[in-house]
């Protein structure tokens, strides 16, 4: 009853498209969710985004949710979780890819996400680290742990936005560690980032992971944009 009230005061809209929200619906009106662009990467073993990383990185998966396109509803939804605070877009995204991921049987394969991390200075300005919600919902679709402590990023790096790939990979080399190694050493890690471009970031991002001993190495993205 109040929460109708609320409704009354604060009509809830679809941050796409701005239609009134119905009761069942999230942040997004079921018009523009089965409109998002699946890249349905998880259905094949050599998608696109894995062959970006063939000879880079050896990994077991590589996949991400959605197909980043300029003005489009998935960027939309980026720079609402990105710098607007709204945490609960990377949250639910990720659990819906969560899902989809168990009903394709990968929730056994896995047995530990982790986030991209943000450098402390950015992460104090910001106040939350975008990938940390996309983790949170990925892991609770899975069925599995999550963890925003053991990968960390040692040293700020500068906006990659406009740099070539070789650039990107200098910005971003031996910035990151991993802190209590028994907790990632012989496992499967599926790490998260929320837009993969060139791959750099979570390039840099495996090979601590690597050098520690994980089992193996997958990747994930909530969208995919390459440049």
């Amino acid at each position: 009853m109040f929460s109708d009230f609320i409704d009354m005061l604060f009509p809830r809209t679809c941050l796409t498209c701005r239609s009134l929200l119905e009761k069942n619906e999230e942040l997004i009106c079921t018009h523009c969710r089965y409109e998002l662009p699946q890249t349905n990467f998880h259905l094949q073993a050599d998608n696109d985004l894995a062959r970006k990383f063939w000879g880079r990185v050896p990994l077991k998966y590589a996949f991400a949710y959605l197909r980043f396109v300029k003005t489009g509803k998935v960027q939309m939804l980026l720079h609402h979780l990105k710098y607007y605070g709204k945490e609960e877009i990377g949250e639910m995204l990720g659990r819906w890819y969560g899902n989809e991921l168990k009903k394709s049987e990968l929730a056994q394969e896995f047995d530990l996400v982790l986030p991209v991390p943000l450098h402390p200075s950015k992460l104090k300005k910001r106040g939350y680290n975008q990938c940390d919600s996309i983790a949170k919902g990925l892991a609770e679709g899975l069925g599995i742990a999550w963890d925003s402590q053991l990968l960390v990023r040692n040293k700020a790096t500068m906006s990659q936005t406009r740099k070539d790939r070789i650039e990107r990979w200098e910005n971003v080399e031996d910035i990151f560690s991993v802190l209590q190694l028994e907790k990632v050493r012989d496992k499967h890690i599926l790490l998260i980032d929320d837009v993969i471009t060139t791959g750099a970031t979570l390039e840099a991002c495996s090979l601590p992971l690597q050098n520690v001993g994980c089992k193996s190495l997958s990747i994930a993205g909530l969208a995919v944009g390459f440049s």
